[in-house]
Parts: C-alpha cells; structure tokens; sequence
C-alpha cells in the first residue's frame, strides 16, 4: 500500500518515506528523514532533518521531531534522532537530535510518551516507557525499560534512571534512581521497592523479597553505601536482579554529584 500523504503536507522529496506510511494535514517532513511501515503522523507534526522513525510509530498534532539541541555547545553539526517501532508520541512532544557528529538522541521500542513530553538532547530512552504529560528530560539523561514517570517531573541531566522504577508526580530528579525502586519528591528520593512493577514485571516473590532486603541495607539502615553493598553481598542470596542493582550503584559511586552519567573530567 503506497504512503498516504494528505496534499496540504509538506514533505521534502528527498525524505524516505515507506509504503503504507500516513501523513496527515499540515505536517512538515524535511530532507534526511526516514520513516518505516506503518507509521502515522497526525496534522501539523514537525519532522526536522536527521529524524529517523520506526515501524508503527503514531505521532499526534503538534510534536516536534528532531529539533535542533538546546545547548550552547551545539555549532550546527549533523546529528540525529532515532525512533524505534510502535512509538506512541503524543500532542506538542518533542524530541531533540543530539550535540556531537554523527551522535544520536534515541528512543528505543513500544514507549508512551505522553502530552508535552520533552526530551533533550543525546538521552538515551530503552524500551516499553510509559512517560507521562509535562515530564522534561535535560541532555545526557538515561532511561532503562519499563520505567513509569508520574506527570509534571523534571530531570537533571547526565541522570540515569533505572529498569522497572517509578518516579512519582512532580518529582525534581536529580540524582540517579536505582533499578526496581520508587522514588519521590522534590527532591526526588527513594521511599520503597517498585512492588507493583515488579510485580507486574513479573518478577517472581522471592526476588521481590531480596531486593526489598537490599533496599532496607541501603535506604533504611545507618550505613553508607559502600558498606550497605559491602553487607548485600556478604549476607543476600544472589540473584540477576540483585547483581544488576549491585553493577547499578557502583555506576552511581563511579559518576559524580549522585549522577552516574557524569563524563570523567
């Protein structure tokens, strides 16, 4: 089925659009796009050069693609952003291309991203995300899969948020949220294992209960955090989640200022 592009669009010529592609009124797609199978673009969706799109994506009135970076460090250079398949993007997202040559802002696969999301320049988005209204990500944000943002969040850059977390509603995040936990506040700070994601996750009980162990040893006892690692590792029964909650934090310990993606200086 050929692309179905309504005649009040704009779409460069030299743009790659695939078969079986829509393109609703007003939209404006520039050169050096790609956009896969079975996406939709809404009316006036901005689709900016270096914007790369997956399968089955569906973007709604008023996002923006691919905008230039907000960072005065940005002098004009190609760089891109790249959408993987069955991305929901809701109204007046948008989505910045990275600061660097070549360098890429991503969103991986079968994210929500919902109304006024935005997301700065070179984060790094995984996989099945559900980020909801007004939540802003500042550059060099890192986000795992299957994390849940409450609406209205802001989130400093070079922060790392880890897989299956929660970070509550209008939450100032500026330090890393570890895997599996639920932070909350301003600023935003973990309270409590993510039980019902991890639950929903399907992570099995008795992990549950480990990792809820480990987050007392941390979060709840008079130890600091290399001591709190110190007596997870000499007393907890191992497990994949647990070692990967380990790796996590010593990222944390690595970066600077709470911030694991900190460059080294």
């Amino acid at each position: 089925m050929p692309a179905n592009i309504h005649p009040t669009s704009i779409v460069d010529p030299s743009a790659g659009i695939a078969d079986n592609v829509t393109i609703g009124p007003y939209s404006v797609v520039h050169s050096d796009v790609q956009i896969a199978s079975g996406t939709i673009l809404e009316s006036h969706v901005i689709v900016e050069s270096g914007t790369r799109i997956g399968k089955n994506c569906r973007v709604w009135p008023g996002a923006v693609l691919g905008g230039a970076p907000q960072d005065h460090k940005y002098k004009g250079e190609r760089s891109l952003l790249i959408l993987g398949d069955n991305n929901i993007i809701r109204e007046c997202c948008t989505l910045h291309r990275a600061v660097g040559e070549g360098v890429a802002t991503r969103l991986g696969n079968d994210n929500m991203l919902m109304a006024y999301v935005h997301v700065g320049h070179n984060c790094e988005i995984g996989n099945a995300n559900t980020i909801s209204s007004y939540v802003g990500l500042s550059g060099h944000v890192l986000i795992e899969d299957n994390v849940v943002f409450g609406g209205m969040v802001g989130v400093h850059q070079f922060c790392r948020i880890g897989k299956m977390s929660m970070v509550g509603g209008f939450g100032k995040v500026n330090i890393d949220v570890p895997p599996y936990m639920l932070a909350d506040g301003n600023p935003a700070r973990v309270i409590e294992i993510n039980k019902i994601g991890l639950r929903r996750y399907g992570v099995p009980p008795h992990v549950r209960s480990i990792l809820r162990q480990a987050y007392k040893l941390i979060y709840r006892s008079n130890l600091n955090l290399s001591q709190a690692l110190e007596r997870i590792e000499d007393e907890l029964e191992t497990c994949e989640e647990l070692e990967y909650l380990i790796e996590f934090l010593r990222g944390t310990q690595g970066g600077s200022s709470g911030r694991g993606n900190v460059p080294k200086r």
